[in-house]
């Protein structure tokens, strides 16, 4: 592997710790703009005489824009972190994305600019979306290609945490401000704190950029020059790459049910509270944090694949489990059947990082991890909800959201087990 180790153990921790607290932002960033989805934007972005179901709608396709420019920004800042190192590529990564939900919490409303309100709302979330499409990978490989042998899987969940990190700060953000605040003074203003929060983006981007080392030295090839990283991803590992989105897509799928349509189904279906289902979700989140790093570290230890492919396969028999347990209405049944939701998501996005970083040749490693995972991304995240609402419409039944779950799941057991025969050859 053609990279340097970090010189010492106060490096590596620096390091993950960095990385984790960039992604746990980031991924704050990415849900609070979901959260004011649900809120505020329906009601300040857009007309006053629209239904409030098409201003909903609205705003949720605002939201949906941001899954669809990650594959976008997974090949700019792949094909840009290949060429340049990973620490310059997740720096940038982190600067826009911090500039862009700064610059939400700034935009004029309807009232204020008409139509420029949310165009102009669309383009940042547009930009958000290139930005996280470009952090994972960066802040992954950051923390993986610094480990030390046999930690890769361990030091890479430090990465993964990110994102529960990011669901507790989002809903604690803007719980805390609506408590504190009066109604009107929340959606007049108060709304706009938790983006404006996230100037702390830029202060971490900026710490990645000057302070911490890079975990690999470019290697210099001689004779015929080979192609850019992005032409070798897609003509070379194009396979792999869709490999990895197919095993990424049961993760996105259960994570996004469980923590966003399984909110809407108990509070407006089975009659719970949404502060229950909030809690549910909150708590499920602190929990999926230790175990995701006992994930990573376990598949050290006994392998990726492996780990991987039982939390497909357990996650895709909880789907049947979980609604029945929401259904009772029982807050103690519902936060269990969400955390352990989590906790079986957690088997296979613990190790993921390590996994998706080791498909991949050190020198078109960015672009295809990234490409990997942000296409499981989309197909898998970005239309969950709303897959399982139409489902739910279609056939009154929670039951068909179960089976679509464990058909997802049995996508992602069948391409990390070729995934393996392919590594096999």
């Amino acid at each position: 592997m053609a990279r340097q180790r970090s010189p010492s153990g106060s490096s590596i921790i620096k390091i993950a710790v960095t990385a984790s607290a960039g992604a746990a932002i980031e991924w704050y960033d990415f849900f609070i703009y979901g959260t004011a989805a649900a809120l505020v934007f329906p009601k300040l972005f857009f007309p006053a005489d629209l239904p409030p179901f098409v201003a909903q709608i609205a705003a949720f396709s605002t939201f949906a824009v941001g899954f669809l420019a990650r594959p976008i920004g997974g090949l700019l800042f792949g094909h840009f972190g290949d060429l340049f190192g990973r620490k310059r590529a997740l720096a940038v990564a982190l600067l826009i994305m911090g500039a862009a939900t700064t610059c939400v919490g700034l935009l004029p409303t309807y009232a204020t600019a008409g139509v420029w309100a949310p165009l102009l709302l669309v383009l940042l979330r547009f930009v958000q979306g290139l930005a996280v499409g470009g952090q994972w990978g960066g802040a992954a490989l950051l923390a993986i290609e610094s480990a030390p042998d046999g930690k890769q899987g361990f030091y890479g969940s430090f990465v993964q945490i990110g994102v529960p990190l990011g669901v507790v700060l989002a809903n604690v953000v803007f719980l805390l401000a609506g408590l504190l605040l009066p109604a009107d003074h929340f959606l007049d203003w108060g709304w706009r704190v938790p983006f404006l929060l996230s100037v702390a983006l830029v202060l971490i981007g900026l710490y990645v950029q000057f302070v911490l080392e890079e975990p690999h030295a470019p290697k210099v090839e001689t004779g015929q020059p080979k192609a850019p990283p992005l032409v070798r991803i897609l003509k070379e590992h194009l396979g792999d790459v869709l490999l990895a989105g197919g095993a990424f897509v049961a993760n996105n799928v259960c994570f996004y049910v469980a923590i966003t349509y399984a909110v809407a189904y108990g509070a407006t279906t089975v009659g719970v509270a949404k502060e229950t289902m909030l809690s549910a979700v909150m708590i499920g989140s602190v929990v999926m944090v230790p175990v995701l790093i006992a994930c990573g570290a376990a598949s050290d230890r006994y392998g990726r694949r492996g780990i991987f492919m039982l939390g497909a396969v357990l996650c895709g028999l909880w789907a049947f489990a979980m609604f029945p347990l929401i259904d009772t209405g029982s807050p103690l049944l519902i936060t269990a059947a969400i955390s352990v939701a989590l906790v079986l998501i957690s088997l296979m996005y613990g190790p993921q990082a390590a996994l998706f970083a080791e498909l991949f040749p050190v020198e078109v490693r960015y672009s295809g991890a990234s490409l990997g995972y942000q296409i499981g991304s989309v197909f898998g995240g970005g239309f969950a909800p709303i897959i399982a609402t139409a489902l739910f419409e279609r056939f009154k039944s929670s039951g068909s959201i179960a089976i679509y779950m464990a058909a997802m799941c049995l996508v992602s057991l069948v391409s990390t087990w070729m995934l393996a025969r392919r590594a096999a050859r």
